[in-house]
């Protein structure tokens, strides 16, 4: 295997379930192959080893190498920690180490290359190009085909990564192969992998450590034409279609993240479970959750025991989740995780939701105050006008997240924004 996006969330997620399926073919574990080294893959034929590469710096791969790749999860219960040695990753790079990731894509073992890059990496960007270019390796080296699998929270993550590839690929030659020869999957991932701190460092002893939650979730569409780990040993599921899982999830957990971010923030929390203390964001979560109720497909009784299990989980007081770290690339995210809400509530000809306009206000108020070019980018041209004005500032965010509704809607949903995040606003200094 190969990974694009040495993060935090990879190795509590698909490193793991690697890890696990390693085990259970292995019946002790070991430490696998580095797949950019054909040598040492063959002599680890039934492990899995992932050559992980770096995103954008390349400390964490340094870090990791230093320690010869594995690394210490915490599993963080409400009650204690559980610690488990990882052994998956065989190969830690900087990213911008060219040869070393045409190798490892180029290398006729490898069968899956996974993406970890976060959502706003979906479009013209070095990563796409990056993918790209080792696609064409692997067709000169006639290594044959393999799957691409995105794990990150994009609606149909397989197609936009097929797309975002075929699209950086400038040669149709090199286009056309990638079309015959890869198979893009479409997933659904689900762990909360909060930042660790110094104590979790100098409590496990190493400075890789990686601190998680119990629950862990991952549905997986498509084909693996060379093969794959055997990830459903640790409850990995394969399902004709993951639309309405990645709406519960988006829809549920991440806008129910979102909403306690900006609002937690602009309410002086720090972390979710502090946000879930506050009955205000509590009250907000449940509007919310239930203006998505109506227009997700899945019964009832389904909805309400996501709901139950996301409680359990972002109230559990040992998980630090850190509500600036969630903040971050807003723009990109709430267009997934708000706007298809919102859209199919108007075209039942329900209201907008007062929960999900909530959401809204809450990021307009964070636009206004809190936003930093760094953590989100792309929502630049919309905090210079939440800067300018409340008004403009609602507008701006209504433009971006609803861009299609009709002008008499919008006005409306405008002046609900604004009213909203001057209420946040006012409550600032209170709370």
């Amino acid at each position: 295997m190969v990974h694009l996006g040495l993060g935090a969330f990879h190795r509590a997620h698909q490193a793991w379930y690697t890890h696990r399926a390693n085990l259970a073919a292995s019946g002790a574990g070991g430490h696998p192959a580095d797949p950019s080294d054909a040598a040492g893959a063959a002599d680890a034929a039934d492990l899995w080893g992932i050559a992980a590469f770096t995103g954008r710096r390349p400390d964490a791969a340094r870090a990791l190498a230093a320690q010869g790749c594995a690394y210490t999860l915490l599993v963080r219960e409400p009650d204690g920690d559980a610690a488990e040695r990882i052994t998956s990753i065989s190969g830690a790079y900087d990213g911008a180490d060219t040869a070393a990731w045409r190798g490892a894509v180029a290398n006729p073992r490898v069968a899956v290359v996974t993406l970890t890059i976060t959502e706003p990496a979906y479009g013209a960007t070095s990563a796409m190009r990056r993918l790209a270019d080792g696609l064409a390796a692997r067709r000169d080296a006639g290594a044959g085909p393999l799957a691409v699998v995105s794990c990150d929270n994009l609606p149909a993550n397989g197609a936009r990564t097929r797309d975002a590839v075929l699209g950086a690929a400038d040669d149709p030659r090199l286009a056309q192969w990638i079309t015959d020869h890869v198979s893009f999957v479409d997933t659904v991932v689900d762990r909360i992998t909060p930042a660790a701190t110094d104590d979790d460092r100098a409590a496990s002893g190493d400075p890789c450590v990686v601190v998680t939650e119990p629950f862990t979730e991952w549905y997986l569409a498509g084909e693996f034409p060379a093969g794959r780990p055997a990830w459903e040993v640790e409850g990995a599921r394969f399902v004709p279609d993951v639309e309405v899982y990645t709406r519960r999830k988006l829809w549920l957990l991440n806008a129910g993240h979102s909403l306690l971010a900006y609002l937690g923030l602009a309410r002086g929390h720090t972390s979710i479970d502090e946000a879930m203390a506050d009955g205000e964001c509590r009250r907000a979560l449940d509007a919310l959750w239930d203006d998505a109720a109506p227009v997700l497909p899945l019964p009832e009784r389904e909805i309400r025991d996501a709901r139950a299990a996301l409680v359990r989980r972002f109230t559990n007081p040992r998980i630090r989740h850190l509500l600036e770290q969630i903040a971050k690339d807003g723009s990109a995210k709430l267009p997934a995780r708000s706007t298809p809400v919102v859209a199919a509530r108007l075209a039942d000809g329900a209201t907008p939701g007062d929960g999900q306009l909530r959401l809204w206000s809450a990021w307009l108020a964070h636009l206004r105050s809190g936003w930093t070019s760094d953590a989100d980018p792309g929502g630049a041209p919309l905090a210079a006008r939440a800067r300018t004005s409340l008004a403009d500032g609602a507008a701006a965010v209504v433009d971006h997240l609803l861009p299609a509704a009709r002008p008499e809607t919008i006005t409306s949903i405008v002046d609900d924004v604004a009213r909203g995040a001057a209420q946040i606003e006012g409550t600032r200094s209170t709370a």
